[in-house]
């Protein structure tokens, strides 16, 4: 392979002297959108004939067990895959990406090119109640991320490039380019310069071209508009607002227990077991969540709600409104812990589905309370798109990217204020309680997200090993005076550790404490360093994240600070050199 490395190093070289950063960037953002369109399409029939291949020959007006052991198959089968073949986890794709960006210098490691989509086409494809969005994000920036990293690219158009993978793979997946723009902006917290959104746009409406010239021109979800928003119904687009709000929390809250419960089984063998089958349960007396859920959605829109009663036991009760109420009360709360049995247990898949689902049947019930009511009748197609939108801001804070993707979803542009009035108002309600979204819920209690906050995004980025000063001399605890002043004529600094035999940190000399007595040889044999040690105002663990540090920095005014590693000592932290680094990030990181 000599020759490739020849030729690939002259090529580089020749693209520096010949090629622009810039232009090349955007050839870069045309080739990611392209690749993750083509991505896109793959993923989606993949996970549709699967889908198909186990669903099409079941009866329609009675229940299967193959609901029950469906799921739990293909939950097996990822894990194995997963296993065996991929050694890593690849679920919750988005909170990876984010990992990547802000822990891993936006690297991603190649086999996220094709591993998740592998294992969230058998997990949704037997059933998992999960989606393909998140998998396709994780797959797309990680062509994105490889793409860059192959042509020797820095870790700022690296970042760059993950996002646009991000926006051309949910442009393809779902024939959203603007939604796929926003939500990199949004969810992924990308830079709103014209130096990114220009290579976003380009990866987005690439990737959706691409999509349409080989898939056609359908939508997700078939919905026509037939009549404009009432002004009338705004006091209950604020209603469906603040349920969708509170429904996001429970959204996020229960998500993350029920999964902490599941992971918290050891046993692979076991966890699938217990998963599998509780999933399979669910599934087993509610088929709707079986997949991905958008069929049951385009029932809603089309006022056909009594066939979410279709592959079930409750058949024969479908004519009963009030059987098809209830039913769907069961479905707002359950599923969520569906999909959280299905990520817990072993399988792959994101929320976006389940949100939009979720959501959606949450609008079908409010609409419907409401109209019950008697005071007012209201359209239950929109409130149940409204509610789509208000489920997916709150859990996912992103309140434009469910408002642009619902219309662009359905083609129900003409419905932008009541869609935009309960993204806002779900957002507001459920962002009191929940700050952050099911994405970043995680790496924000361990101070991993980076976020649209530019100092602590700064912070974020920078590592404070690469920061720690080691050229401290140490001195012993049971060392005198004498051994002190042999030490401090070897030093070029004014701080020196006090350590016991076991290298723990017990103190510190200051060279301004000694500089009087130093001379006096009197004292040399008969004073000991521990007469003139101090405690440090606190100390730094190795693996405290940086702002932390500078929050220890601020509250002890100290310039230097000690850094320990399992109790022991090994070396200094100067808020000097903290600021030189910073700067030199934040100009790397601002830079257009």
């Amino acid at each position: 392979m000599a020759w490739w490395s020849n030729w690939f190093g002259r090529f580089l070289i020749w693209r520096i002297r010949y090629v622009k950063e810039r232009n090349f960037i955007l050839f870069l953002s045309l080739l990611v959108g392209i690749v993750s369109g083509l991505a896109a399409v793959l993923l989606k029939n993949m996970v549709h004939y699967t889908h198909l291949f186990f669903t099409e020959r079941l009866q329609v007006d009675s229940g299967s067990l193959l609901f029950f052991i469906y799921p739990f198959i293909g939950i097996w089968l990822t894990s194995l895959f997963v296993k065996y073949f991929v050694h890593e986890d690849i679920s919750h794709g988005v909170t990876k990406v984010l990992y990547a960006i802000s822990r891993r210098n936006s690297m991603i490691k190649p086999h996220n090119n094709y591993s998740s989509m592998i294992a969230s086409t058998i997990t949704i494809g037997f059933g998992g109640s999960v989606g393909t969005e998140a998998t396709i994000v994780l797959t797309g920036a990680s062509i994105g991320s490889n793409l860059a990293r192959f042509f020797r690219m820095n870790y700022k158009v690296m970042t760059l490039m993950i996002g646009c993978g991000a926006a051309g793979a949910i442009a393809g997946i779902f024939k959203a380019p603007i939604a796929g723009i926003v939500f990199t902006l949004e969810v992924l917290m990308l830079d709103l310069t014209m130096g990114s959104l220009i290579p976003l746009m380009i990866s987005a409406i690439s990737s959706y071209v691409l999509v349409y010239f080989l898939m056609g021109d359908g939508i997700v979800l078939d919905f026509a508009v037939h009549e404009h928003f009432a002004l009338a119904n705004v006091p209950y687009y604020i209603i469906l607002g603040v349920f969708c709000g509170f429904l996001s929390v429970y959204f996020i809250r229960m998500n993350i227990r029920i999964e902490h419960f599941v992971t918290k089984i050891k046993n692979p063998f076991r966890r699938v077991l217990v998963g599998g089958a509780l999933l399979g349960l669910l599934i087993y007396i509610f088929p709707p969540l079986y997949g991905e859920g958008y069929t049951s959605l385009q029932d809603l829109l089309t006022d056909n709600a009594d066939n979410i009663l279709n592959n079930t036991y409750f058949f024969s009760l479908k004519d009963s409104a009030f059987m098809v109420f209830l039913y769907v009360v069961g479905l707002v709360f359950v599923k969520v812990i569906a999909t959280a049995l299905t990520n817990g247990s072993g399988g792959v898949g994101g929320v976006f589905a389940p949100c939009l689902f979720t959501g959606g049947v949450g609008g079908f019930l409010i609409a419907n309370l409401i109209n019950l009511s008697g005071v007012v009748t209201v359209p239950v197609s929109y409130f149940v798109l409204a509610g789509m939108a208000g489920v997916m801001s709150g859990v996912m804070n992103s309140p434009l990217t469910a408002m642009f993707l619902i219309a662009e979803i359905t083609g129900g542009y003409s419905l932008l204020v009541p869609l935009m009035l309960t993204s806002v108002v779900a957002h507001l309600t459920g962002g009191g309680m929940e700050p952050h979204s099911i994405y970043a819920r995680r790496l924000a209690m361990k101070g991993d997200l980076i976020t649209h906050n530019k100092d602590k995004a700064v912070l974020t980025l920078m590592k404070l090993d690469k920061v720690i000063e080691t050229d401290l001399k140490t001195v012993s605890v049971e060392a005198t005076l004498g051994d002190l002043v042999k030490v401090v004529s070897r030093s070029s600094r004014n701080i020196f550790p006090v350590i016991d035999s076991k290298g723990e940190l017990l103190g510190i000399v200051l060279l301004d404490d000694i500089r009087k007595i130093m001379f006096n040889q009197d004292l040399y044999e008969t004073t000991y360093v521990r007469d003139y040690m101090t405690t440090p105002p606190t100390v730094v663990d190795v693996m405290d994240p940086m702002d932390v540090v500078m929050k220890k920095f601020e509250e002890t005014s100290a310039w230097n600070l000690p850094v320990i590693q399992d109790e022991k000592y090994i070396g200094f932290v100067s808020k000097a050199k903290i600021f030189n680094t910073y700067r030199r990030v934040l100009q790397h990181f601002s830079d257009e």
